[in-house]
């Protein structure tokens, strides 16, 4: 068991986001191609998934994949579909012992016929899980997930199913993707870059955000307890003052 020395266990954000960066410029630095990047990649993915359910974090969004990764090489995207589908043939059976729901959010219809089989098939066999929500974010643009759900509520508006009045901020946010979590209460971008990459643009307006130089094949259980120990330092104000929350 972790050490509550290291961060405290009593003050976890309840959904942590990643977005996994560095994959490829860590293997290239090693005279690898990019596609060994990714492979071990996929081990830290384990390790932080496993620590993630260790300490009790409730949900774990993985920004896997996005909608601009198509056009990346051909050979490239072939690989990392090849990467996805094995992982989740060899992790459900961890996931079923240790109480892991597997989720994804973006476009699934895109995907590979036999990558969507397995994963939707994983999510089906995990759907009664509760110890950890894992949620990949796979062919996932947040403009895309926002133009969405905005033709959903058109539809419905169309329809007389609803009026335009009836339009809100926790409407919107029932037709995301991610409709039902909490939204993230930490982002962490491992691999030097300062951005969201499109990544949960909505969901993230009031995130803590978690910069790392360190590539993701070398971010693991260390590194995440850092992130989460920085994070424990901040005060959350959501608009407020410090005054406001500690009165007096």
């Amino acid at each position: 068991m972790v050490s509550t020395t290291v961060v405290d266990l009593e003050r976890l954000p309840h959904h942590v986001a990643i977005i996994m960066d560095g994959n490829g410029r860590w293997a290239k630095r090693r005279k690898k191609p990019r596609l060994f990047g990714h492979k071990v990649g996929a081990d830290s993915v384990s390790d932080i998934v496993e620590i993630s359910r260790e300490i009790d974090i409730k949900v774990l969004t993985l920004y896997a994949f996005s909608s601009e990764n198509w056009n990346r090489p051909r050979h490239e995207v072939t690989g990392l579909m090849s990467i996805l589908k094995r992982y989740l043939e060899a992790e459900l059976p961890r996931m079923q012992k240790n109480g892991i729901r597997l989720m994804s959010i973006g476009d699934r219809d895109r995907l590979p016929d036999q990558v969507r089989e397995i994963l939707e098939h994983v999510i089906e066999e995990t759907s009664d899980n509760s110890e950890l929500i894992l949620n990949l974010a796979l062919s996932y643009g947040a403009r895309d997930e926002i133009v969405r759900a905005v033709k959903a509520l058109s539809r419905e508006c169309i329809s007389g199913e609803r009026t335009v009045e009836s339009i809100s901020s926790e409407v919107l946010s029932n037709h995301l993707d991610t409709a039902g979590l909490p939204d993230p209460d930490l982002l962490i971008r491992t691999g030097g870059e300062s951005r969201l990459s499109n990544f949960m643009l909505w969901q993230v307006s009031y995130s803590e955000v978690y910069f790392t130089d360190i590539m993701w094949p070398e971010f693991r259980k260390d590194e995440f307890l850092q992130a989460l120990s920085e994070y424990q330092l901040r005060e959350r104000r959501f608009g407020r003052t410090g005054e406001q929350l500690h009165p007096g």
